[in-house]
């Protein structure tokens, strides 16, 4: 049975397709800087990779882009091949704390939510409704990037406002990246020769979006994402952690709505709104290495309050094993590796430079033996995660 796993971020749109159950992967890729007039779309068949720059404006013409792909490259050669589409979701709300067949009903509840994650919701919907137009036979299941998270302590998850507003709007920490985070811990552990459910793992999971977690025998304990994508550290677009009081501020300083701020700091901060140049880490390094300073700075404000949560996840945890990088940057940025462990010395933390300059979007340990915390690289694979879960659905 063939099932296409469909990761749409906000500015991607990644995809593989599966020959389950044996797990074989028949093609993967991904396109990026959606929304650009510069978009990458590539494709990876047997060990080759093809790529065009073009224009994509949104993610229906991804979509469209894809499945044309598939065919022009006789991977399938009808539509109907593909028996199976799972859809990461990042944000179920409290209606769901699992994966979920999309179903008209369910549907309409990821649209209820989509308010939480602006971002991302929307872009997840369009990929739906692309693909229901296009494969209406297929199998279609939502995998939820909430659903990891569900495990974490009142404590962890409650927020210290009036305790009404949970009652009422389930205000409270939802956490997101629940798939990568779930299949990174887990590699992770067996990378150090620990069974997941005897391991304490950090997964710092760095994309265009970041979050991240505290993992504890297999369960998530804490993540960095609150009650939106918009918590935690800084991102290619989004602000991280600010104090609340500054949106009220900047309503009355340039008389915007709170939407219109709250839109600010999803779309026009992090990387974006320090640098002034781009939201994606590979501009900013190529910024640093000219001199530019909101540049650097970007990187080291980024880099300092990742630092800081996983200090605070150590302690959390009475003590990590193992930290791991996944994701675009984590997988593929060795000078963010750098400006984040550096900064974990007195954690006893010891990186391998030249170790960790040589490896890029590969399975690695890239600290020194004597290390008192390893630091590994894991390139996560939240397809496949998707793609086990809408096999459980099709069976």
């Amino acid at each position: 049975m063939k099932v296409l796993a469909i990761n749409a971020g906000s500015s991607s749109l990644k995809y593989q397709l599966f020959e389950m159950p044996s797990e074989t992967v028949l093609c993967s890729g991904i396109a990026e800087r959606i929304g650009m007039n510069d978009g990458i779309f590539s494709l990876k068949v047997n060990g080759e990779k093809f790529e065009e720059v073009l224009e994509i404006p949104n993610h229906s013409v991804a979509v469209e882009l894809l499945l044309k792909w598939l065919i022009d490259h006789k991977i399938i050669s009808d539509y109907n091949e593909i028996q199976g589409v799972g859809h990461r979701v990042v944000h179920g709300g409290e209606h769901f704390a699992a994966s979920a067949m999309l179903t008209e009903e369910n549907i309409q509840l990821i649209e209820d939510v989509a308010e939480l994650a602006p971002l991302h919701n929307p872009a997840n919907l369009t990929g739906i409704y692309a693909f229901k137009k296009l494969l209406p036979d297929a199998v279609a299941v939502a995998v939820f990037d909430t659903a990891f998270h569900q495990t974490l302590a009142e404590e962890a998850y409650m927020y210290s406002t009036p305790y009404e507003w949970y009652e009422k709007y389930a205000v409270r920490k939802y956490g997101f990246h629940g798939t990568s985070h779930q299949y990174v811990s887990a590699e992770a552990a067996r990378l150090i020769g620990k069974a997941p459910e005897d391991a304490k793992v950090i997964v710092c999971h760095l994309g265009n979006g970041g979050s991240l977690s505290a993992v504890k025998n297999g369960k998530s304990v804490d993540t960095t994402m609150g009650f939106t994508p918009l918590a935690g550290i800084p991102m290619g677009t989004r602000s991280g952690d600010i104090d609340p009081a500054i949106i009220p501020f900047i309503m009355e300083k340039t008389g915007q709505t709170a939407a219109e701020v709250v839109d600010m700091l999803n779309k026009k901060s992090g990387f974006l709104g320090v640098s002034g140049l781009s939201s994606d880490a590979r501009d900013i390094e190529a910024g640093i290495n000219e001199g530019n300073h909101r540049a650097e700075l970007a990187a080291f404000i980024y880099a300092k309050r990742i630092a800081e949560y996983i200090a605070a996840y150590h302690v959390y945890l009475e003590g990590a094993d193992v930290i791991a990088f996944t994701a675009g940057i984590g997988e593929n940025a060795p000078y963010i590796r750098k400006c984040v462990t550096r900064r974990l010395g007195v954690l006893g933390v010891k990186l391998d430079e030249a170790v960790n300059e040589s490896i890029r979007g590969k399975e690695a340990i890239i600290s020194t033996d004597d290390s008192a915390i390893k630091i590994a690289v894991v390139p996560t694979n939240e397809e496949l995660v998707i793609a086990r879960d809408t096999l459980a659905f099709m069976n």
